[in-house]
């Protein structure tokens, strides 16, 4: 048995026999045609790339009907990649002036292609790699007429461990066959991922080598919500994951009844427990599942896997969606965190060594006026058909958040000057998310009507570890002291002043973590639709006298290690459900 930590990228546990595939779907030999064969040859590939068009217009059409159009519109690039005539005329050349066959053409122009998109100085770029291998394999398997591996024709339940997968094979999978995924590869914002939390297949990628290390049939467990792969594990611990799979599905069905339920503690103490969200019809995902509100609508995917920036009706389309999918709840919408790995057009050829620390979220906003502009003046129009909140994200310093909210202020302005309705009262936060934003907080009170905690960049800058880095990623952890003790002085500075404390990043969905948090005086958990009712839970089963003392008790320990272990094991005599 042996256990892999990867970059856990879309929930669940699931357990079945693996099936490999290789990261090569296809060995095409260098065959060279006979002059008389050329014209045959090159009617032969058009009649490829017609139907590989086909194929991927059918393809986004069904992700667009059965998942949503933002997703679909994926498939988009390509479309455009094919319907290129510099590549499909480099790929004629081959065949007309080296008389090479069709197939060894497209694998040769495509893998150089592949090559410089590798090539490119920024993760986000360089993970759209899987698109150009997507395009090569369903060429060749149009000119070949074979498949390597058909994954249309399971018979059983099976988890698929891969090199990577494309976009495309990730939406042709069937979740009743597939149960989940594991890649060598990957990272958090590839199109394969996306697609993945949405369909609802668990998923862990970044294992570096795991494809070597499975045989076909291999059992194999996949645990999406802490990035674990345990590799033919034994009869104890395939027993501890079954039972405890078992006892979450249970426990799933035994929560529906809490949906309409407040989140509040068994002595009296209400906390307001929201969803997080990337696209709008996420809201209803959330609302049917208990949320009482969205905490955090990330609004950077409005600008990835798209040609040309979006225009503000793009925004307002979007967010009037979401809203009135809302129906008066309150929605909070984050203005775009690009850069770091999220790169868009606008980024164009900056190559930062540490992007992470770079020109990212707010900075880059505040370096792109015009487009931070379109942005808020789509929030501020739509703020009239809801209860809508802005928030900023990765604020480090007064000036940051001044020049936003002066800003904010002048499109309002321009906004009430042409007429256009805006709510006067619409609320202004500011996501505090580095060590200097937690440690000056009070400067920042009388600035802003709402803190937001994200945890997740939180974590990785005061420990220093990438989160989307599988070398370091078990240093990666919220339990952490100093994480910890930066979330405390935040949440005692915001109290004494009156101001209103949430957190949005994953440590809020995480029921080990949730008493801490009750403990520190969270007034607004923002987690995403998945765990919203376990959450719900843990604060309905315990009075805050409870969760004070666990928190009192957490920060006497020195170590994430002392911490991780007690609150686990408190989480499993109060929800023994909810810990594996």
């Amino acid at each position: 048995m042996e256990t892999r930590k990867g970059i856990a990228v879309s929930p669940g546990v699931a357990i079945a026999p693996a099936i490999v595939l290789d990261s090569e779907q296809f060995r095409i030999p260098r065959r060279v045609i006979e002059p008389a064969e050329v014209e045959p040859e090159l009617a032969r590939f058009q009649g490829a790339v017609e139907r590989a068009r086909e194929e991927i217009r059918e393809l986004r059409e069904r992700v667009a009907a059965d998942i949503g159009e933002k997703l679909g519109a994926i498939f988009d690039v390509q479309d455009a990649l094919l319907g290129d005539p510099s590549v499909i005329d480099e790929i004629r050349e081959l065949v007309q002036r080296e008389r090479y066959a069709p197939e060894y053409a497209v694998s040769q122009i495509l893998k150089g292609y592949a090559k410089k998109v590798l090539a490119l100085p920024n993760r986000y770029m360089s993970e759209r790699v899987a698109d150009v291998w997507d395009v090569e394999k369903r060429l060749l398997r149009n000119l070949i007429g074979a498949k390597r591996e058909s994954l249309h024709q399971l018979t059983e339940p099976v988890i698929v461990i891969a090199h990577d997968l494309t976009p495309s094979q990730t939406a042709g999978l069937d979740p009743s066959k597939v149960l989940a995924f594991a890649t060598d590869i990957g990272g958090r914002t590839s199109h394969t991922t996306i697609v993945a939390r949405a369909m609802g297949i668990p998923a862990v990628v970044g294992l570096q080598n795991v494809t070597a290390d499975l045989s076909g049939g291999d059992t194999v467990i996949v645990d999406g919500n802490r990035g674990l792969v345990v590799i033919e594990p034994d009869a104890p611990t395939i027993t501890r994951f079954r039972e405890a799979e078992q006892r979450f599905h249970r426990m799933e069905e035994e929560l529906g009844h809490l949906k309409d339920l407040p989140a509040t503690t068994t002595d009296g103490h209400e906390v307001l427990l929201w969803g997080n969200i990337e696209f709008p019809h996420e809201v209803q995902t959330c609302m049917n599942r208990g949320a009482s509100g969205i905490g955090l609508y990330r609004t950077e995917f409005l600008y990835l896997d798209r040609d040309v920036e979006p225009s503000e009706e793009d925004h307002y389309q979007a967010y009037a969606e979401a809203i009135e999918a809302c129906k008066g709840r309150p929605i909070t919408i984050r203005t775009c965190d690009l850069g770091a790995d999220k790169f868009t057009h606008l980024s164009g050829d900056y190559d930062e060594r540490n992007p992470f620390l770079g020109c990212r979220s707010i900075r880059f906003s505040l370096q792109h006026i015009a487009a931070f502009k379109r942005q808020l003046r789509a929030i501020l129009r739509a703020s009239a058909l809801g209860a809508v909140r802005i928030m900023f994200p990765l604020i480090t310093n007064l000036k940051e958040l001044r020049q936003a909210k002066m800003l904010l202020a002048d499109v309002r302005e321009d906004l009430e000057e042409e007429g256009i309705h805006v709510d006067a009262g619409i609320k202004v936060g500011m996501m505090i998310e580095v060590p200097s934003a937690a440690i000056m907080v009070r400067r920042f009170i009388g600035e802003c009507d709402f803190f937001s905690i994200g945890t997740n960049d939180l974590t990785q800058y005061v420990l220093a570890v990438d989160r989307t880095n599988e070398r370091v990623a078990g240093m990666y952890t919220p339990g952490h002291p100093a994480v910890l003790r930066m979330i405390r002085m935040v949440t005692d500075t915001a109290r004494d002043a009156g101001i209103e404390v949430a957190v949005c990043g994953e440590m809020a969905g995480e029921p080990n973590y949730a008493l801490v948090l009750l403990g520190l005086g969270i007034q607004i958990f923002s987690v995403s639709s998945a765990t919203l009712l376990e959450i719900k839970k843990v604060i309905r089963s315990v009075t805050m006298d409870q969760a004070k003392e666990v928190c009192e008790k957490v920060f006497q320990f020195d170590s994430d290690r002392e911490v991780d272990a007690y609150l686990a094991e408190i989480t499993r005599r109060l929800l023994p459900e909810l810990v594996v």
